[in-house]
């Protein structure tokens, strides 16, 4: 049955009082299911992705979204972006990133954004029910009515490593009598890996009766990280390019260290080795590791691709930047193979781009396997194929994710 909201608020009440108002925020994991059934009530039954059953109304007009835009971003190539009525964090910013040169010139970037905050503008206006260092509102959330919730494992609202939080988030929501559906984000699984974010996306699809468009999306993108293994796979391992994903954070530097590193445990060497089949030059464990300048050295890597880290780091930035002048001796930097991924804030468990990342990744890697594609051109096309945009957009788009240096480089 389709649930009303003063049986919402009474529930919330009720829920406080037990709890002291001592309501704590989590994060989320999950497996496999697709499984739905109607019943003559108008509800539906579906399977998510913890193998919880999970009765839903058969029409769904309020979604609450706690993923950092992965199923806003299915919901737009759905025509439904408009049923969103909240959101899991505050990724819906528009961003702007600076630095100066040794020159004294400033290079200066603006209007950077998820690609969904782009397409639906609106979002910037709905409530955000976790904001940093602070729990789930759940007055809010009760408030706002919801046919549904979507919490994806691994997000930054419910990071890996808080299983506790993430239990009594699940067992909140649930004691609110709001249908939960979990999905389970790369981060959140025991070897991260992209190949279960197709049953992610096949999972959306099955909550809004979209199973058809859910799987084509799915088998494109799976497409597209089968189409780079394919170019990759026979690399000899004595011909393997050694990379590093180099996070230039500022926060890395006020900690005495120079950048930060992801180890072979991590969804970012996933990337190099398993989808690129390139080798991590940085061989120890752990996300976000903070390493000195001595360390960058003795790694010196053929390859070195920037992702995301508190902030957006161009090439030009560890070529130009004061701060970096000693790293300059590496043999990335001294062959001008240093490459920016795409600008994608609070992207912790990977959203809808992430074939974006990998043929970056592989490109950089290995040029001559994929002298035939213009990687700007492909982007444009990809994000034609996953948001059914026209040209127009597309090259709106790469702007936002700050990727126009692909065309000027002819990469």
């Amino acid at each position: 049955m389709i649930m009303k909201r003063n049986k919402y608020i009474a529930g919330l009440s009720l829920l406080l009082i037990c709890l002291f108002g001592a309501i704590l925020v989590c994060g989320c994991t999950g497996t496999t299911a697709d499984a739905s059934a109607e019943d003559a009530t108008g509800t539906r039954t579906i399977t998510d992705m913890r193998g919880r059953t999970v009765e839903i109304p058969a029409t769904i007009e309020r979604v609450v979204c706690i993923d950092d835009g992965f199923v806003e971003g299915i919901m737009y190539r759905f025509g439904m972006q408009d049923r969103v009525v909240g959101l899991g964090g505050a990724w819906i910013k528009d961003y702007t990133y600076s630095f100066e040169a040794t020159d004294g010139g400033t290079y200066e970037y603006k209007n950077g954004m998820n690609p969904v905050r782009y397409l639906i503008p609106g979002l910037a206006d709905l409530p955000v029910l976790v904001e940093s260092g602070t729990g789930m509102n759940y007055e809010t959330l009760a408030s706002l009515d919801p046919d549904v919730i979507f919490l994806r494992e691994g997000a930054w609202a419910f990071s890996a490593g808080s299983d506790e939080n993430l239990e009594k988030t699940i067992q909140t929501i649930d004691s609110l009598g709001i249908p939960l559906v979990i999905l389970v984000g790369p981060p959140y699984q025991e070897s991260p890996t992209v190949d279960n974010i197709g049953d992610e996306i096949r999972l959306v699809g099955e909550v809004f009766s979209r199973q058809k468009d859910a799987d084509q999306l799915a088998s494109y993108l799976d497409g597209q990280i089968g189409e780079i293994r394919a170019r990759t796979k026979d690399v000899p391992e004595d011909k393997k390019i050694r990379m590093i994903q180099l996070g230039l954070s500022p926060r890395a530097r006020q900690g005495g260290g120079a950048a930060m590193a992801w180890g072979g445990d991590t969804i970012e060497s996933y990337f190099i080795e398993e989808i690129a089949n390139a080798k991590n030059a940085y061989k120890g464990t752990g996300a976000f590791v903070v390493i000195s300048t001595e360390q960058i050295l003795t790694l010196d890597p053929d390859v070195i691709v920037l992702p995301t880290a508190q902030g957006y780091h161009p090439a030009s930035e560890l070529y130009t930047a004061p701060y970096y002048q000693n790293l300059q001796e590496l043999k990335a930097v001294k062959n001008q193979r240093v490459y920016a991924l795409p600008w994608t804030p609070y992207n912790w468990a990977k959203r809808l781009e992430y074939p974006i990342e990998a043929m970056v990744i592989a490109k950089a890697a290995y040029p001559d396997r994929f002298a035939d594609i213009d990687v700007g051109e492909w982007t444009l096309d990809f994000y034609r194929q996953v948001y059914g945009v026209d040209e127009a957009t597309a090259k709106e788009l790469r702007s936002v994710q700050w990727l126009d240096w692909m065309e000027e480089e002819n990469f």
